[in-house]
């Protein structure tokens, strides 16, 4: 067995190459091998979103705080409030953030396949997030 305290590891910016805007990534856990599950909890600022992205083995977000959207490829941007827990598939094109006038937090969790969890895509325009 082993016990983590949350907030035992450092806060670190999320970048620019990867987001629009203010946020704040809070790491909570990253299982150890063989396990290949982890999960972080992120803050956006109002207005702050990721840039399009997929994840090889899916996505669970866990909406802790404020308001936010979410937007599959070729779907409408739907809201998000706390208490929502929201999937997207092993390969679904997706972004997610904060709405213009309120700041949200999730906690996201993915899984690694062959290291990886992510594939970073374009950032979502200002004329699409408005």
């Amino acid at each position: 067995m082993e016990i983590r305290r949350i907030g035992s590891q450092p806060s670190v910016k999320g970048p620019s190459e990867w987001f629009t805007g203010t946020v704040r990534i809070d790491p909570l856990f990253q299982a150890p091998d063989p396990a290949l599950v982890q999960g972080a909890s992120v803050t956006f600022e109002p207005g702050a979103r990721t840039a399009w992205h997929t994840h090889p083995l899916g996505q669970t977000l866990i909406v802790t705080a404020g308001c936010g959207w979410v937007q599959r490829e070729g779907g409408p941007i739907e809201e998000i409030h706390p208490g929502d827990v929201v999937w997207f598939s092993p390969g679904e094109k997706h972004w997610h953030g904060a709405t213009p006038t309120t700041a949200m937090t999730h906690i996201a969790i993915q899984e690694k396949k062959d290291g990886q969890v992510v594939d970073w895509m374009e950032q979502v325009s200002d004329a699409l997030y408005r």
